[in-house]
């Protein structure tokens, strides 16, 4: 709302024509969002300590953990407003894509803040249920799906790297595949989020991924170029992606090791259904296993590790899941594996964008 305050006077002072470039706003985006991100967490930090919302530890979870127990938890929701905020300020107020990204973060940010609220009332890991988290992140996937099929120009064909003749109309089938993708998105973050500075590394560094992706998505010359789909007004949505790399620096500035505040759910939550619903709207459904791949893992490691548990009467594939623990329990120090894990999430994200090119 900002840029269009400040570029109402363009007329008058022609260097505000500036401010209608995306990659302009994204920069300041990103910058405001750093410094809010700093700012709130200076303040807020101490009052969570204050009023004692520390972080629960698990009685089975790795020894070295136990002290970390009391640490502030619930820095996602400073994160969150930090980037609510920022996006607002610059971003184009009429674009369906940013209130949709936007909503998605808030709701989903809502349910991860009950349940961290939830774990600290009654001092367990329990939180909200599985299945009562789930349906609610379902029904507010399903409705933003619904609310997106629905608008003018949706396409629903789903794009795959690699062809760019194979665009398989999905129909109303693009529902499932927009509740798979947020909500699979957003609880895979969920389970890397148990390091300090695990979670947020790779969370910058796939909403830069996807701040490319949405401006060439966005820009029709480009699209056309590199033979990806053209999804008009996507573009504003690396203004959001900008926000959330600023707000994710900020953020990393208190929980790198050793960590003043942790995400917690109303964080990781939120993040990974903003970019879940960001790779649906820029058609870049299939490229998220790819540049997420680290969070497909760290998922699918917990998913093994139950199953095979069951399966076998108490046998275990990882020493303990997510894996990040498992390597933790194999002597490796906790900021090796959070390095180690983001030079992977990296290595990604730069394969991701050779997709563009391999058509």
């Amino acid at each position: 709302m900002l840029y269009k305050l400040i570029y109402y006077f363009h007329t008058y002072y022609s260097f505000l024509n500036v401010f209608r470039y995306i990659t302009f706003r994204t920069i300041y985006a990103t910058l405001t969002a750093l410094l809010f991100s700093l700012l709130l967490g200076y303040w807020i930090i101490p009052k969570l300590r204050e009023l004692q919302i520390g972080q629960y530890i698990r009685d089975d979870g790795p020894p070295d953990h136990k002290n970390k127990a009391g640490t502030p938890t619930m820095g996602g929701s400073f994160l969150l407003v930090s980037i609510v905020i920022c996006s607002l300020l610059w971003v184009e107020p009429s674009n369906l894509y940013i209130w949709l990204v936007l909503f998605v973060a808030v709701l989903f940010g809502g349910i991860g803040f009950l349940d961290d609220y939830l774990k600290m009332i009654r001092k367990s890991s329990k939180g909200l249920r599985v299945w009562s988290k789930l349906s609610m992140q379902v029904g507010i996937a399903l409705f933003v799906g619904i609310v997106l099929y629905r608008s003018s120009g949706f396409d629903s064909r789903l794009s795959f790297p690699f062809f760019k003749n194979f665009l398989p109309d999905l129909g109303m089938g693009y529902l499932i595949l927009v509740v798979l993708v947020v909500v699979a998105t957003s609880n895979a973050v969920n389970l890397t989020d148990g390091l300090d500075g695990l979670a947020i590394g790779p969370i910058i560094i796939a909403f830069l991924s996807y701040l490319v992706f949405s401006y060439l998505a966005g820009h029709i010359k480009i699209a056309q170029y590199l033979q990806i789909p053209y999804v008009s007004g996507a573009g504003e949505l690396s203004v959001i992606c900008g926000a959330v790399v600023g707000a994710g620096m900020g953020f990393l500035w208190y929980n790198s090791y050793p960590a003043q505040v942790f995400m917690g759910d109303a964080g990781s939550l939120s993040l990974g259904a903003a970019l879940g619903m960001i790779a649906v709207i820029c058609k870049q459904e299939i490229t998220l296993l790819l540049v997420g791949g680290l969070f497909v893992v760290e998922a699918l490691s917990v998913i093994l590790q139950v199953g095979f548990f069951k399966l076998t009467g108490g046998r275990r594939v990882f020493r303990m899941a997510p894996i990040h623990h498992h390597f933790e329990l194999k002597g490796w120090p906790e900021p090796k594996v959070t390095v180690r894990f983001w030079i992977i999430a990296i290595v990604l994200a730069l394969l991701s964008m050779s997709t563009l090119k391999l058509r």
